[in-house]
């Protein structure tokens, strides 16, 4: 299978915002697979073992995606931007149910899929991250849209630069950076 151009995935985007629905199911082949790869890649990144299905989980950001009714998108790196924070929350959202069932409060009916995602001690690390984040996002929010971008997204340095409008060596920079910081905040 090609890899369908910047240029095909930029021009279905923008007449998706336009409204034109056609557009959207034509967008959906187009960025199944990197959706895919991106879920397939941040998942090898947990620890062995783990029940998440990348396919659950492209699933979940495709029918978020669907909903998103306001952005106006600029290009394709902007759409796996967005895909990639769909991406976090889908895990931080389903380790804070995961979280709160263990601690025996407000269990809610799962289905299968939804219940494998995590295993209960990774939804607490989940949500440590998801805090270190946040952290860090108040004291430098494009560090945290980095990290957002590259791991969870796995956008390039150039895609994260251009979504960004910052210099390339300015990701890298905030990369390095934000990594040393989460890694710091979370041992401690």
């Amino acid at each position: 299978m090609t890899t369908p151009s910047q240029h095909d995935v930029t021009q279905r985007l923008l007449a998706w915002s336009d409204g034109d629905r056609e557009a959207l199911d034509q967008l959906i082949p187009l960025v199944y697979d990197h959706l895919r790869q991106l879920a397939n890649r941040y998942m090898r990144r947990e620890r062995p073992g783990h029940t998440l299905q990348a396919t659950a989980l492209v699933n979940e950001v495709y029918l978020r995606l669907i909903d998103q009714r306001q952005v106006h998108w600029q290009n394709r790196a902007h759409f796996f931007a967005i895909s990639a924070q769909l991406m976090r929350r889908i895990v931080v959202d389903h380790a804070r149910t995961q979280h709160r069932a263990k601690r025996g409060g407000g269990a809610e009916r799962l289905s299968l899929d939804e219940a494998a995602l995590l295993s209960p001690a990774q939804s607490a690390e989940v949500l440590a991250l998801d805090e270190a984040l946040q952290s860090l996002a108040e004291i430098d929010n494009r560090k945290a849209q980095v990290i957002e971008m590259r791991y969870f997204g796995g956008l390039s340095v150039e895609e994260t630069a251009a979504v960004l409008e910052v210099s390339e060596n300015t990701v890298i920079r905030d990369w390095a950076l934000a990594k040393a910081w989460l890694r710091r905040e979370m041992e401690t």
